[in-house]
């Protein structure tokens, strides 16, 4: 049996090709590479093994062995491409949740929204199967057809026909935040980062943008160039990282780019993220070119080739262990960021960047378990409420934008209603300008922030 991923992001490899001189038979081909080239404990006696799948069995999790076809599958779920109806699922008690739909998928072109459950997958019904038995029903040849039953919120029942093709999930996503700061998220080290983080860049700071954050949370790897283009995004990183192989330890120089990240750059990581994003996060920690936020990484310092058998399988083999620029270690360890969080290290990364432009504000001791629903008071050791003219007074979504509110004063309270709900569990700013005068002629000589964190 093929030794498994355990989760498709997880285990992400590090795509990096070496050319492989064909023996007498796969088996005995795929014996003399792990001789050769293979990095790491070996669980048994490699001559001993009867099939490549016991091979395998003895070596680490990142190695593997895969058929053509499971090559190319694997390959697609790093560039984020796949073949089927253009959805994003996810499993709940009465099938599976749509949750996003694809532009130029079949479903979408279909009229299927946001919210639809499927049902049933060519007349089999979905309410027990996991989300994988669901994938690989939706899933199939390009050009060939797949009938899906629909359950509508309004409980309106459908059935449709669509047509698998080829579509490609978004890798990077981007948003202007409150404060001028750029938010750039990266699903994968697919080939084409860099092109599609320089763009990114290039399109935030037309918009404004002054101030950038990264976020690589979630994102388990992909091709070792793509890490290598992105580390040279940032100033002063001369390196990317130090591969430890069979034959030594060599120095890899990042691949400088020519659109670049501020020095100021904040990035996100978490412990799913793994392989390629740690070896990122390892080059920024040890050459001080951002600032790290959030929990520790994976853990996964390892680096896998692939190698073409004479049969057209290929064996994916751990041929190296890498290291941060400064020796750091990766692999069972895990990168710790700079500034740990416990929650989404975003709300965080974002109030330091909007919070470090207001040059000569004063940050005042925030509230905590604000009840979702309800106004909240933000109480003064002195009366400097009545000096304060509610216009300039901004409630912030950290990791998005102002929230509309209707602020009351009295001689030294600010009560604050949200015009929505806030969000449970997510956390906020509140914000006072200083006005050279309000309504009452009178004057605030200094702004005023403070964090607001909503009870979950």
């Amino acid at each position: 049996m093929l030794k498994r991923q355990l989760s498709a992001l997880l285990f992400f490899i590090l795509l990096f090709t070496i050319p492989f001189t064909t023996l007498a038979s796969p088996l005995e081909e795929a014996k003399q590479t792990v001789k050769d080239l293979y990095v790491g404990d070996i669980h048994g006696n490699v001559d001993n093994a009867t099939s490549i799948e016991a091979l395998v069995d003895m070596l680490d999790p990142y190695s593997g062995y895969f058929t053509e076809d499971e090559f190319e599958e694997y390959i697609n779920a790093v560039d984020l491409t796949s073949v089927g109806i253009g959805i994003v699922i996810e499993k709940v008690n009465t099938g599976i949740l749509i949750t996003q739909l694809i532009d130029g998928g079949s479903a979408k072109k279909a009229g299927l929204i946001v919210g639809d459950i499927i049902t049933a997958v060519d007349g089999t019904s979905t309410v027990s199967m996991t989300i994988e038995q669901a994938s690989a029903l939706i899933k199939g040849k390009e050009n060939t057809k797949v009938a899906v039953t629909i359950l509508r919120e309004d409980g309106t029942i459908l059935k449709n026909t669509l047509v698998r093709n080829a579509f490609s999930l978004p890798n990077v996503t981007t948003e202007l935040l409150y404060g001028k700061v750029g938010y750039i998220s990266l699903s994968s080290f697919s080939n084409d980062t860099a092109s599609l983080i320089s763009k990114a860049i290039t399109t935030l700071k037309k918009q404004g943008a002054q101030s950038f954050i990264l976020d690589l949370q979630n994102n388990g790897g992909g091709y070792v160039t793509a890490a290598e283009q992105l580390i040279g995004m940032f100033p002063n990183t001369k390196d990317a990282y130090k591969l430890q192989e069979s034959t030594g330890i060599s120095n890899v120089r990042a691949l400088q780019q020519a659109v670049k990240f501020p020095a100021n750059t904040k990035v996100l990581i978490n412990q799913l993220s793994a392989s390629s994003s740690e070896m990122t996060a390892a080059a920024l920690l040890d050459q001080k070119a951002a600032t790290l936020y959030g929990q520790k990484t994976y853990g996964k310092g390892s680096m896998q080739a692939f190698y073409e058998l004479s049969d057209g399988c290929i064996l994916k083999l751990t041929i190296g262990h890498f290291l941060g620029p400064a020796n750091t270690v990766i692999n069972n360890v895990g990168i710790k960021p700079n500034i740990a969080t416990t929650g989404n290290p975003l709300f965080q990364a974002h109030y330091d960047a909007m919070t470090s432009k207001l040059s000569g504000y004063k940050e005042q001791t925030g509230l905590k378990n604000v009840t979702a629903g309800n106004p909240f008071t933000v109480n003064f050791t002195k009366p400097v409420a009545n000096k304060i003219n509610t216009s300039s007074v901004e409630l912030v979504e950290l990791g998005g934008q102002v929230v509309q509110a209707t602020i009351t004063k009295q001689r030294n309270q600010l009560l604050v209603t949200p015009a929505q709900p806030l969000k449970a569990g997510k956390d906020y700013a509140l914000i006072v300008h200083p006005k050279n005068k309000n309504s009452n002629g009178q004057t605030l000589q200094q702004g005023i922030y403070l964090p607001i964190q909503v009870a979950k």
